[in-house]
């Protein structure tokens, strides 16, 4: 299966990638990185260090501590967002355990899902599934990321004939999505607008 190490080679750097980009708003402490990647300080500080060179990371003395936050303005970011969204989570998770989830053609996240902000209005769908979906399995790897997250996921299944149906149509609901920012998980971009 793909994974971030896949492309990048510092092991350190991979998983303080993941640490932020896993939820974007978060700011982190050196001790709080150094404790959720498992990794030693100084390894992690020279990964800081050379993130931050290379204009990844921007940084804020509070108090003693400084704190650290993945640059939205780098020039790479959708795409390390992507890659993490795909590599981690539900993400992972769902794509591990697609066989078992049914005969899936897309699953689609949206911008605001994996960027950690709010929906922009209560309706607004966090995932889109299409294809044969067996939904116990799918309700199942939906509610334990809900646990992590410590909120509703809004997520919608439908087959694909419907989802072909409704986008000849031109279903506001599926026009939402494909002219909002999404992160395609499972299925092809091309496949998926055309």
């Amino acid at each position: 299966m793909a994974d971030l190490r896949d492309f990048i080679v510092s092991k350190v750097r991979v998983k303080v990638i993941k640490t932020f980009l896993e939820n974007p708003p978060e700011m982190y402490h050196v001790r709080d990185l150094v404790r959720r990647t498992s990794e030693e300080i100084n390894a992690v500080r020279r990964e800081l260090a050379r993130m931050e060179e290379a204009g990844m990371l921007k940084k804020e003395a509070r108090g003693n501590r400084l704190y650290y936050w993945f640059r939205e303005d780098y020039a790479f970011f959708p795409e390390l967002l992507n890659l993490v969204a795909k590599t981690t989570g539900l993400g992972q998770n769902i794509r591990k355990n697609k066989e078992k989830i049914g005969k899936i053609n897309f699953v689609v996240f949206s911008g605001e899902f994996i960027k950690h902000l709010p929906r922009k209005n209560s309706d607004q769908v966090d995932i889109l599934v299409v294809g044969e979906v067996v939904l116990p399995e799918l309700a199942t790897i939906v509610r334990h990321e809900e646990t992590i997250r410590g909120q509703e996921i809004n997520y919608t299944p439908m087959t694909r004939d419907e989802f072909d149906f409704r986008k000849k149509r031109r279903d506001p609901f599926i026009l939402g999505i494909l002219a909002s920012s999404r992160t395609l998980i499972v299925g092809s971009e091309q496949e998926f607008v055309s």
